[in-house]
């Protein structure tokens, strides 16, 4: 019997169909390649209260983000680059999985998860993919072997997660097959 992969995305800007959103379809739609039911959480749906442990009554955004996230198989995280590091935005969101405490999965333990910094230039792409990988650890998450650091300088990401440039298209779709194959290899 197959077993059906979900593979949640959780990414982008508050500035709706940015390359960092961009960026995160292509990886979804190579998970969806792969045979993966995904599931984004972008934009508008990222803008949640400032995660706070005291409060037990959550936002629908943040309920949506946190039950997303507790089904997922595997995740995408893709973030713009922020003065060297990923967004607030991103970051706040990464705070909500301290919901998963105390379940028998705490936190993204034992899920792939693919990574994802988009900048213009490649200092600040370089160092928010490290840190995304960095965060991903500290969550008990895997970060796949294939991470992207893109930069928007370079290559401009098209609707929809067209990729113009092939070596930026394979890897993105690469890291999405990655999150899946991984999840399926998961006892």
């Amino acid at each position: 019997m197959a077993m059906t992969v979900t593979v949640v995305g959780i990414g982008g800007s508050v500035r709706s169909d940015s390359q960092s959103e961009r960026a995160l379809h292509a990886v979804l739609a190579g998970a969806r390649d792969a045979g993966a039911k995904v599931h984004a959480i972008t934009g508008s749906s990222l803008v949640l209260p400032f995660f706070d442990p005291t409060v037990t009554e959550r936002t629908d955004s943040a309920h949506e983000l946190v039950e997303a996230l507790r089904a997922a198989d595997g995740v995408v995280i893709s973030s713009p680059g922020y003065h060297g590091t990923f967004s607030g935005l991103i970051k706040n969101a990464l705070d909500y999985v301290e919901d998963l405490r105390q379940d028998d999965r705490p936190y993204l333990d034992g899920r792939a998860v693919g990574c994802v910094g988009t900048a213009y230039g490649w200092q600040a792409t370089v160092t928010t993919l490290q840190q995304l990988r960095s965060v991903v650890h500290a969550l008990r998450g895997w970060p796949t072997p294939l991470g992207a650091a893109v930069n928007s300088a370079e290559t401009r990401l098209g609707p929809d997660g067209d990729v113009p440039d092939p070596k930026v298209s394979s890897t993105l779709h690469t890291i999405g097959q990655q999150v899946v194959d991984f999840a399926l290899r998961q006892p």
